[in-house]
């Protein structure tokens, strides 16, 4: 019989008074065995026992084939070619003539299964000793780079016992970025741990996965020449590196909100380096006893010392300088002086910048395009030629693209024409266009102008400040006799 709250608290409160069962029975008009069910407290109302009827048709028998179905899927490990509840169903009907139904069968498999098999979710709680491990991961996250919203890639590292972050962004995630991050992640801990814990990247991994997989050359030489081992995680396992796969989650919530406005990668890896040590001064994870900073400062003592020698992280290629004086690397253009035409150089490719060299000298440097078929030309690399081929020079793309329209507006009306332009641009790349558009303002809008009148603006003689001294100086005038005594010199 179920009761309600109140018999139930009236039958408690007056057994407990020493009413007998009889007495409440009656008063109560509840049944005697309800009354010495519930008298004593040893059930609940509210409790409910859990039907469950037995059934007849699964024996043990039934369960030993279900768990042998179980074992032969594991044998076999192909994943798209395991027992069904329906297929199990089917061979015992067939070879152990089942006479029960399916969905016997198919709610017995069930209950089997969760005691077979391991939850997929399951993880084992790890521990690292101090400078044991570092674990990295890339993440992704939006940024207004130049007021243009941009995808950039996120570089995580975190060190496994102390917990200390850094966190890096580039717009690409190719071999040279990976390789210049991990040298910056070493930078920032001021050292090198024993293991790198990561996934199986292409920018990392030749082929294979997990304990199978073979490393690409160039990240094996880097590994060895800062003396870690590389410790590849198997595939769709998060939870062998899950320290760094949360901070990609926390540094996007925390670092990347609000959506930051930059003007050049730089800058904002700046702001995020800050933010790094930000975190490593003022946080503390949850399940360790002691913050971030007293941790690091015991993991640091155990991180191998960064070699002296720095390791080349660009991705180098060889290419022929063309006809415009150009060269090609990586689907983008990039000008180099005009001697150097038809010549091999070395170029070398960075996360942010590239570097150009002819003979191991360095002939210019550029800011690196991840575009495709872009060109950036320097005038410097076009004004010896420009001199000799002045003809050119309003329509020329290095002068076009690297000199305001004031500029070129203000050259076509001096009286030299396009030679005169030429020497305009020169008397810019020594002193700067800010200083000779400078010089248009001075000059009186009704006086044609010409370079010589530029050059005397920029040849003023200086304001010097002039010292004037207050008071004569004493001379005091030595008595040189006083020598000739010495050395006993006499006057004839």
């Amino acid at each position: 019989m179920i009761i309600g709250m109140d018999i139930y608290s009236a039958i408690r409160k007056r057994y407990t008074e020493g009413e007998s069962i009889r007495s409440i029975s009656k008063s109560l008009g509840v049944s005697r065995p309800t009354v010495k069910k519930y008298c004593e407290g040893d059930t609940h109302p509210d409790e409910r026992k859990k039907y469950e009827r037995p059934t007849v048709v699964i024996t043990s028998e039934v369960k030993a084939f279900i768990l042998s179905c179980f074992n032969e899927d594991s044998a076999e490990n192909l994943k798209k070619q395991k027992h069904t509840a329906k297929r199990i169903y089917d061979r015992l009907v067939d070879e152990h003539q089942f006479t029960g139904s399916y969905s016997t069968v198919r709610e017995t498999v069930r209950k089997l299964k969760t005691e077979y098999e391991i939850p997929g979710q399951s993880d084992i709680p790890l521990y690292y000793d101090p400078g044991e491990a570092v674990q990295i991961d890339w993440g992704e996250a939006t940024v207004y780079l130049e007021d243009q919203k941009t995808k950039v890639y996120l570089f995580c590292a975190r060190l496994s016992n102390s917990c200390d972050i850094l966190v890096q962004a580039y717009r690409s995630q190719n071999q040279e970025t990976f390789l210049e991050a991990q040298q910056k992640a070493f930078d920032f801990f001021e050292g090198v741990p024993q293991r790198v814990i990561f996934d199986n990247a292409k920018v990392a991994v030749k082929e294979g996965f997990g304990q199978y997989a073979k490393a690409q050359d160039k990240y094996l030489s880097f590994s060895a020449h800062y003396a870690f081992t590389l410790d590849f995680c198997n595939p769709r396992k998060g939870n062998e590196k899950g320290l760094v796969e949360n901070l990609v989650g926390y540094a996007r919530r925390n670092f990347f909100v609000p959506v930051p406005r930059i003007a050049d990668m730089k800058s904002l890896n700046e702001q995020l380096l800050i933010a790094c040590f930000n975190y490593r001064s003022n946080h503390k994870v949850a399940s360790r006893s002691q913050s971030v900073s007293e941790l690091y400062a015991i993991e640091k003592k155990h991180l191998t010392a960064i070699p002296r020698f720095r390791f080349d992280t660009s991705k180098t290629a060889y290419a022929k300088v063309d006809d415009f004086s150009t060269i090609r690397y990586d689907r983008n253009n990039y000008s180099v002086p005009t001697r150097y035409l038809r010549k091999e150089v070395a170029v070398k490719g960075y996360a942010d910048e590239i570097c150009i060299l002819y003979e191991s000298k360095l002939i210019a440097t550029y800011q690196r395009s991840y575009g495709i078929g872009n060109t950036q030309y320097r005038l410097e690399h076009y004004i010896d030629l420009l001199e000799r081929k002045s003809r050119a020079v309003f329509n020329a793309k290095p002068v076009r693209e690297n000199v305001t329209q004031e500029l070129l507006d203000w050259g076509k009306i001096l009286p030299g024409g396009n030679k005169e332009m030429v020497k305009l641009l020169r008397l810019c790349l020594d002193y700067g266009e800010d200083k000779i558009l400078s010089i248009k303002k001075k000059i009186p809008s009704h006086i044609i102008p010409t370079v010589d009148m530029i050059r005397l603006y920029l040849n003023e003689p200086l304001e010097s400040s002039v010292v004037y001294l207050n008071q004569d100086i004493d001379v005091v005038e030595t008595d040189l006799a006083k020598y000739d005594r010495k050395f006993g010199v006499t006057k004839s």
